[in-house]
């Protein structure tokens, strides 16, 4: 544990909380001094602390060991307003509907942030009926490929994870979908607004 970004985490969500570091010693047994410590990096709250910790500040352990709170303003569960996380060591991938803290292998994952679809990450759609199927104009070998395509509504995401070798396709249902997303290995998370492919006639 960082015993500097912990400290800071903790006084950042005990002022908050509204708590003098009194209080919150108070309310775990300790004294004021060790607290002052904490916040200053001269120590750090033993391990067997951490829950009561997080539970006086309403935060969770994750976030002490981060050094960051996580502030959600998605109180409605938009899922437009998505996130994704990928492991760049096993690809797994974790959606959210707003912040999070995952990790994986060790790893604290950042949320990746979408760019606008370029040349070397095209995207094509046609639909049949409620049908969607889209593809990416991207190679799909071990070293460089698509680790997975979404498209999201206002209340549903779906996402087909793709694997080397394989076609950079998916099929989703189409109604209501707004946004479509690819993760490439290499060079991130892209996005485009379905109604942009549409415009530009490549859907049929």
């Amino acid at each position: 544990m960082d015993r500097y970004l912990t400290g800071a985490t903790i006084k950042v969500l005990r002022e908050k909380c509204g708590m003098t570091q009194a209080q919150l010693a108070g309310k775990l047994n300790v004294s004021g001094k060790a607290v002052s410590k904490w916040e200053t990096g001269a120590g750090y709250p033993d391990i067997t602390l951490l829950e009561p910790i997080a539970a006086a500040l309403r935060t969770s352990v994750s976030e002490l060991l981060a050094g960051a709170s996580v502030q959600n303003s998605n109180v409605s569960a938009n899922v437009l307003r998505s996130r994704f996380y990928v492991c760049p060591v096993c690809s797994n991938t974790v959606h959210a509907m707003g912040e999070a803290h995952i990790s994986c292998h060790g790893i604290t994952l950042p949320p990746l942030d979408p760019e606008p679809v370029d040349e070397s990450h095209a995207m094509h759609a046609s639909c049949t009926g409620d049908e969607l199927f889209v593809q990416v104009d991207h190679p799909m070998d071990k070293q460089h490929h698509i680790v997975f395509l979404a498209a999201t509504s206002p209340d549903c995401i779906q996402i087909a994870r793709l694997y080397p070798e394989g076609p950079a396709e998916a099929h989703f249902r189409r109604s209501g979908v707004r946004d479509l997303y690819a993760c490439c290995n290499h060079d991130g998370l892209f996005s485009i607004r379905l109604r942009d492919i549409l415009s530009k006639g490549q859907v049929v």
